[in-house]
């Protein structure tokens, strides 16, 4: 059995540090620039190194996108950013652009590079010429079946990798070579300025008959318009280890730490029970799919899998996410009498039943005892995002234990 890495995405120091606490075995992360999620947080400098010395620290590597259809007057920056990075050291590059691929195999030549899926690899021919050119890892395409990744693998070295996505959003056009943000609202997508259009309430009318809303279908050849439901692979782990894929990625560069932290653990423990005992995985299954309920999503399909999606894998009558639990904060520090540090995120009262989220797989019930600020003043509540708040809670907390609170109905948002 091939050993499977799990990626994690970050899109801040924060949510770095979840994920390789909740069970990252590599993270993705985006510098300042060249890309594709400007509109995240993204990393410093110092932030990167920050971060991989943290990473390190534990295991666990750290790749950087640099995955923008680069033009002209991007060149220059990307080579100097490339010295910039040489000196820091992450464990690999995500590119697809060739040009940029070029700077990269020039300016650092012993640095491990993964082609985004970005580049459309949805054949083996294009996997033999990217590992020909000194790729050690392809990002496969969205639109492929595991029959056809199976077929990939049987194609090319075995030391060669093949990453795949196992959860999250599912881009609209191909790969992600997406042009409606760039038509409607003038960012372009392909330089990291997405303003995901495809997310927004469409209907179709033909100019001659106003008023009249025709349905949108999909064609044969794959080409899905508009709003997809989340990928989610929780109850077919066994099938993607099976196809011979060796990076199973979580999409989500966007994503709260509550989050990363829900998916990075579950799948987590759902590769660990497979590769340990297909029995316990088995036994495990209803935990898991309990589990990956409990972040934020927008219905789940299966994708391309197991064959080509039909209607019943897009969201025709509304563009809302599901969110059960709501993100409290993350314990930062504890103090003598045992009460946490969070950096709050959400409104939580005292006297209110919570829940503290463990690295380790377990879910505690407890209750808010009492809220100090920063200035040791008690407070009934704590209503402002961002305030620096010490929580005492009646249970037994650790450093970056995660708060979260069940919500009595699912709370619906655009």
């Amino acid at each position: 059995m091939r050993r499977t890495e799990l990626l994690i995405p970050a899109g801040s120091l924060e949510v770095l540090k979840t994920a390789v606490v909740y069970g990252a075995d590599a993270v993705y992360i985006g510098g300042e620039a060249f890309g594709l999620r400007a509109k995240a947080k993204n990393f410093s400098n110092e932030e990167i190194k920050e971060g991989i010395q943290f990473a390190h620290s534990r295991g666990v590597k750290v790749y950087i996108t640099a995955n923008i259809l680069a033009h002209n007057e991007d060149l220059e920056g990307v080579e100097a950013y490339f010295h910039e990075l040489k000196e820091i050291g992450p464990d690999a590059l995500i590119i697809s652009d060739p040009g940029v691929f070029s700077i990269a195999r020039r300016v650092l030549p012993d640095m491990e590079i993964h082609i985004s899926t970005q580049a459309n690899n949805t054949n083996y021919g294009t996997y033999l010429f990217w590992w020909n050119l000194g790729a050690k890892r392809v990002v496969s395409a969205r639109e492929l079946s595991l029959a056809e990744i199976q077929e990939i693998r049987a194609h090319i070295p075995e030391e060669m990798e093949i990453e795949s996505f196992i959860h999250g959003a599912m881009c609209i056009s191909y790969s992600g070579r997406c042009l409606l943000s760039n038509f409607l609202v003038g960012r372009d997508a392909n330089q990291g300025a997405c303003t995901h259009p495809c997310r927004w309430k469409y209907s179709v009318v033909e100019e001659t008959r106003p008023g009249e809303y025709m349905p949108v279908y999909e064609n044969e050849r794959g080409t899905f318009l508009f709003n997809s439901k989340d990928l989610c692979m929780i109850e077919h782990v066994p099938e993607m280890i099976q196809a011979g894929i060796d990076s199973f990625k979580i999409e989500g560069r966007m994503k709260t730490a509550l989050y990363v932290a829900t998916v990075a653990r579950t799948y987590r423990k759902a590769i660990d029970d497979y590769q340990k005992d297909p029995e316990l995985y088995k036994k495990n299954l209803e935990w898991y799919k309990d589990e990956i309920g409990k972040c934020t999503y927008r219905e789940f399909t299966t994708g391309f899998y197991f064959g080509k999606p039909t209607r019943e894998t897009q969201i025709y009558d509304n563009n809302t996410y599901v969110k059960n639990y709501t993100y409290l904060g993350t314990v930062e520090a504890l103090d003598e009498k045992g009460r946490c540090r969070i950096e709050q995120k959400n409104k939580f009262s005292v006297g209110e039943t919570i829940e503290i989220m463990k690295p380790d797989g377990r879910n505690l019930e407890v209750s808010v005892k009492g809220i100090w600020n920063e200035e040791g003043e008690a407070q009934e509540s704590a209503p402002h995002p961002k305030q620096q708040l010490w929580v005492e809670l009646d249970a037994e907390m650790e450093q970056y234990d995660i708060l979260r609170r069940r919500e009595p109905e699912p709370v619906i948002t655009a």
